[in-house]
């Protein structure tokens, strides 16, 4: 309790005066912005075929993950087997309001069918009703049970459902629950990754954890922008085009 209420006390502070801004990587050049990026597709249609022309495209441009929906885990792992693509799968999603024994089991079950990033959604309703203790735990579970499998975890917050004070907490409960990235949104919410959110982000977890910027990315512009604001991974269905926008614009 003394803990979550020092973290309360933080948040508030935050809230009056955001803490300065963490050093930030070089954004890359070119078709270096490969390696930034998670190559999605989790269309509740999408097709087996689908992923593996997801998972082709991986391959061949080199980006740094593929994110698919669990089903699938077993069909990318198989595919990317050997390569330096990871696959990343998503947990309790879109809503973040699955119970945590559930989260945890859906993240062993896409470990053991080859993941080694897990983006699971933040307990949303808990964080707007203040059950902190709530989210920490939710988040604790799986974060440990990732970690076990050294795989890495991400916590999408949502960003567009909550408050300006909310999103502050909510990066400072998933610094504390160990997760390793927190992540602007499942691109199903209202709202998709901002300038403005992904700063505040990198701003109050610090250097520790980094920042995914995911929801609505759809141009090199936009890629770079999050960058440069603080994002370390940019998720995407837009890899392929944002790339060959890379090595026009930004290879040039």
């Amino acid at each position: 309790m003394d803990d979550l209420n020092r973290l309360l006390s933080l948040a508030e502070a935050y809230a009056r005066e955001l803490p300065p801004l963490p050093p930030v990587q070089e954004p890359p050049v070119g078709e270096e912005i490969a390696a930034w990026i998670d190559h999605t597709l989790l269309k509740p249609d999408a097709t087996a075929e689908q992923i593996k022309i997801l998972c082709q495209e991986a391959l061949q441009h080199r980006f740094a993950a593929v994110c698919v929906n669990p089903v699938f885990a077993p069909l990318a792992a198989g595919l990317l087997h050997d390569s330096a693509v990871s696959v990343c799968t998503v947990v309790g999603f879109p809503l973040g309001a699955t119970p945590p024994s559930i989260k945890l089991a859906e993240a062993l079950t896409c470990l053991s069918a080859g993941a080694s990033e897990i983006d699971m959604v933040l307990n949303v309703g808990a964080l707007k009703g203040e059950a902190y203790g709530q989210v920490i735990n939710d988040i604790q579970l799986v974060s440990q049970a990732v970690h076990n499998q050294r795989a890495i975890l991400k916590v999408i917050l949502e960003m567009g459902l909550l408050t300006p004070l909310e999103k502050i907490i909510a990066c400072l409960l998933c610094k504390a629950a160990g997760a390793d990235f927190v992540k602007t949104s499942t691109g199903f919410g209202p709202a998709g990754a901002t300038l403005e959110d992904v700063d505040l982000m990198h701003r109050v977890v610090g250097p520790g954890i980094r920042v995914k910027a995911a929801g609505g990315i759809r141009t090199y512009e936009d890629a770079i922008g999050l960058i440069k604001a603080g994002a370390a991974r940019i998720g995407t269905s837009a890899g392929v085009k944002i790339v060959q926008q890379a090595m026009v614009k930004g290879g040039a």
